[in-house]
């Protein structure tokens, strides 16, 4: 990993940008895509997963005795794991729920407002060199507690066809309505408009590579709403001499496999303890299954000594990373001044990996900077506020003057006469 020593913030943008291309790079693609699964349905889908994944399927969807059959192939423990993760999930998420909220805002003006789940959502799942089953969780807990009719899991097919057992006895467990074997930018495609064998929906969630992302934001052009732009995986950690530098290492791999394009930074006020995680990183990284892909990734990815905590907390605020860790004595200064992070994990025995399984938050976050402005996955997600108004004869008198006179400043008679007519039965004039 590169290391930098105290950069002038003149210099932070650059050092902090991340390895993804930009929309313009590959949205000639995506949009090459969209139209034809738009023509084309299905036969644009068979077509690209073809091409993209190399299979040719006759069937994308998952039937009712493969869901029935996948447990049988998932370990007992695993499945156990699973359930516990599952538990706390969703006891998480359930705390979530909000109940109507009343006011009356003026003598006979009632204004109340009230959630309502959307009524179709798809999942997305990657899948490529790690099926993650255990995003499903991430998102079909949510869409279940919210109430959504119909929630269509897509995840793209391995080599020969078929999705990891473990997906599928998650998926099952989490009450996913439907389940198919497309990824990509074709499953998005199909998601946004629908095709003989994909449901269209009203909002898509889940993360995925670049093509993936940009996908997404396409969809919106269609009127489909997503969760947010979740790219390739990132973790920044603050540490100093107080953590343990085996510990960091291990963190900043963990996050390093998930792909040649994810990125990892180290941010500490000790030149001497980045010393120290490199050196664990090299000795960690040569026992990987994944070692290729971790070092692709670190390659990406920065090790920065900052002079004092208060410079290398705007520098974090400034990247906004999708997982933040706080290992360090200034505990308190860190977990109070963050306010651009998808998720946030304290001290030294909080791995990132806890918030990716089991611990009970959701690991579906905003990435490349997005946390500025966006939300991690959970319940509201889900659901749409609705507001509701009642207004008595009584109510009306006492706001319907002060409606008059705003429309008729704006120009707007016949919001006036909306009132006006009202109050002239009321009145008798």
């Amino acid at each position: 990993m590169q290391i930098l020593n105290n950069p002038n913030k003149n210099q932070w943008s650059e050092i902090l940008k991340r390895p993804t291309q930009t929309v313009g790079d590959i949205e000639d693609i995506v949009n090459r895509v969209f139209s034809d699964v738009r023509k084309e349905g299905d036969k644009a889908i068979a077509k690209y997963t073809e091409r993209f994944d190399n299979v040719i399927l006759d069937n994308h969807t998952i039937t009712s005795n493969e869901l029935d059959a996948a447990a049988a192939n998932v370990p007992i423990a695993l499945q156990e794991a699973i359930r516990l993760a599952k538990q706390n999930i969703e006891a998480f998420h359930h705390a979530q729920k909000t109940t109507r909220i009343e006011v009356e805002t003026a003598v006979g003006v009632t204004c109340w407002q009230e959630k309502r789940p959307i009524q179709n959502v798809g999942l997305y799942i990657p899948g490529g060199t790690a099926p993650l089953f255990s995003t499903i969780l991430m998102l079909a807990i949510p869409a279940q507690l919210a109430g959504c009719k119909e929630i269509v899991l897509c995840s793209p097919p391995n080599k020969e066809g078929h999705l990891a057992p473990e997906m599928l006895f998650a998926a099952k467990l989490c009450g996913v309505t439907k389940i198919i074997k497309v990824g990509g930018i074709q499953a998005i495609a199909g998601l946004t408009f629908g095709t003989e064998t994909i449901p269209q929906v009203h909002k898509i969630f889940g993360p995925g590579n670049q093509f993936v992302t940009v996908a997404k934001q396409i969809a919106t052009k269609f009127g489909v709403a997503i969760d947010m732009p979740a790219g390739p995986s990132e973790l920044l950690v603050v540490a100093d001499d107080t953590a343990n530098a085996a510990y960091v290492a291990s963190d900043l791999l963990s996050q390093a496999e998930h792909g040649t394009d994810s990125q990892v930074v180290l941010v500490s006020t000790s030149k001497n303890f980045l010393h120290k995680v490199s050196e664990a990183l090299e000795i960690q990284v040569k026992s990987l299954p994944r070692r290729a892909i971790a070092e692709k990734a670190i390659a990406n990815s920065k090790l920065i000594y900052m002079e004092h905590d208060v410079v290398a907390l705007d520098l974090i605020n400034e990247y906004a990373p999708e997982h933040f860790i706080i290992c360090c004595e200034n505990e308190d200064f860190y977990v109070q001044g963050i306010v651009n992070a998808g998720s946030v994990f304290i001290g030294n025995y909080t791995p990132e990996s806890a918030g990716d399984y089991a611990s009970g938050t959701n690991h579906t976050l905003p990435t490349n900077g997005f946390a500025k402005a966006y939300s991690g996955v959970n319940l509201d997600s889900f659901l749409k506020s609705m507001t509701f108004q009642k207004i008595t004869q009584e109510g009306l008198k006492n706001i319907g003057p002060a409606i008059e006179l705003m429309a008729a400043a704006e120009g707007l008679e016949a919001h006036k006469n909306a009132v006006s007519i009202r109050l002239k039965d009321i009145f008798n004039y």
